[in-house]
């Protein structure tokens, strides 16, 4: 979606770093990709890599996590890369979809959502009280179209590797990227499961006043060849992004 919110929201471990939109405005890629990447959710992404890297860590993972997850310099690397896939046309005409007034409705709904209490209620009622089919396919559409879930589900994938090669690391440990993918990858379907439920709850709860020939429309927009192209190169680009800044774990901090 455009730029996204609620990352709260999902931070929970059964639940997924959303994707949707920010009220916060940081400046993490060159001029030419800021706001691009502000509309996507891309700038979102990188501002909460760090946060969810350090979850959980010693503080002075922390710090080195926090350093090398820089959000400022991880969107610029991304910017680079998706700049490097994504004809500077096509990310112009992506940037003018994503800023469409149809794409505001739908972010005014999702900024809606608030502290998420209504989303949990909600949750906890779609098994007595499910959507309908029509209305549960045209979120699933909209999801797919958008990456949300794809998205999630690699951030939340390559952050715990990350910290499972973190704690290898403070043991006196190491593995290499190939030899981590391997010991991690059945871990990729179970958060693709998780991370698809959640974003499709929310989705359903965020637009459930808006009309279905809306959430077609929108769906439509993500379907657009440029959109398309944006996201698929943000998420053919971001593992490499996040292995070379594993690869600087075990390198000393910055004084």
């Amino acid at each position: 979606m455009r730029a996204r919110t609620l990352l709260p929201l999902f931070l929970a471990c059964a639940a997924v770093p959303a994707l949707f939109a920010s009220t916060t405005q940081a400046a993490p890629a060159d001029d030419g990709y800021r706001r691009l990447f502000r509309l996507a959710g891309l700038e979102l992404l990188c501002e909460q890599s760090a946060p969810l890297a350090q979850r959980g860590m010693p503080p002075a993972q922390q710090a080195r996590l926090g350093e090398v997850f820089e959000a400022a310099a991880l969107c610029q690397d991304l910017a680079a890369a998706v700049a490097a896939r994504l004809p500077a046309d096509q990310a112009q005409q992506a940037e003018t979809l994503l800023d469409s007034p149809l794409a505001q409705r739908f972010t005014e709904a999702e900024r809606s959502v608030g502290n998420g209490e209504g989303l949990a209620t909600y949750r906890s009622q779609l098994d007595s009280r499910p959507p309908r089919p029509e209305r549960l396919a045209l979120v699933r559409r909209l999801d797919s179209a958008a990456h949300t879930t794809r998205l999630a589900a690699l951030l939340r994938y390559e952050v715990g590797k990350t910290q499972a090669l973190a704690a290898l690391q403070a043991r006196g440990e190491h593995l290499d990227e190939a030899t981590l993918g391997a010991r991690t990858a059945e871990q990729a379907q179970a958060l693709q499961t998780s991370s698809a439920q959640a974003v499709e709850s929310f989705m359903l709860y965020a637009y459930r006043q808006m009309p279905s020939d809306q959430v077609q429309a929108y769906a439509e927009l993500y379907e657009q060849p440029a959109v398309t192209a944006l996201l698929d190169a943000s998420v053919a680009s971001l593992p490499a992004l996040f292995a070379a800044r594993r690869a600087r774990l075990a390198e000393p901090a910055t004084p």
